[in-house]
Order: structure tokens, then sequence, then C-alpha cells
């Protein structure tokens, strides 16, 4: 029988979330360059948005939960970017802007700092 001590298991699960969380950046980023070449009213668009959309949004609830273990600062920081993407996001939708760019570039820098 395996025996794990809880700083083991919390330090695993802590760098498995975070794995989680650069695969699903990543994700959103490939949807949205790919929506960039197909244009704001492609159904690669509709997709990568939405896809955007739903990572964020479960990204702001989760930065704004107690539960969180990010400093408070770092914690407000990273809502208030995914505020801007969320709103952002939503601008393409309705198609008045077209800044895939700048999702996709605040996106990994975000991707990026995750370790």
């Amino acid at each position: 029988m395996y025996q794990f001590s809880y700083a083991d298991v919390q330090s695993t699960s802590v760098s498995d979330a975070k794995d989680r969380e650069r695969e699903l950046l990543t994700r959103s980023i490939d949807m949205l360059s790919a929506a960039a070449a197909a244009g704001q009213d492609s159904m690669q668009a509709i997709e990568a948005l939405n896809f955007t959309n739903r990572v964020w949004t479960i990204f702001v609830e989760d930065l704004g939960s107690s539960d969180n273990a990010l400093p408070k600062e770092l914690r407000a920081n990273l809502i208030s970017i995914g505020l801007w993407l969320l709103r952002e996001a939503e601008d393409i939708r309705q198609g008045r802007t077209n800044n895939f760019e700048g999702l996709i570039e605040v996106s990994q820098i975000i991707r990026d700092g995750i370790q």
C-alpha cells in the first residue's frame, strides 16, 4: 500500500491544475488564431469566442473564491484582466471590434506566467 503525505498530494493537485489551465489557455489561443484567420463572422470565431468566454468565466469565478490560494492582489489583477477579455470577446461577437490579436496576446502572457 502506498502512503502519500498531504503535501505531496496537494503539490501534485496544484501542478495538475496549472497544467490544465495552461492547456485550456493554449486551446483558446489556438481557436482564436484560427478565428482571426477565418474572420469574425465565421463558425471558428463563434466557437473560439464561446470557448474563451467559458474558460474565463470559470477562471474569474475561481479567482473570486475565498478558497483560491493566490495572493489577493494577484487575484484582483487577474480578475480585471479576465473581465477585460470577456468584454473584448463580447465586443468581437457584437461586431464592435475584431481585436482577436489582443485576446491572443493577453492570453499568451497569462498562460506563459502560470508556473
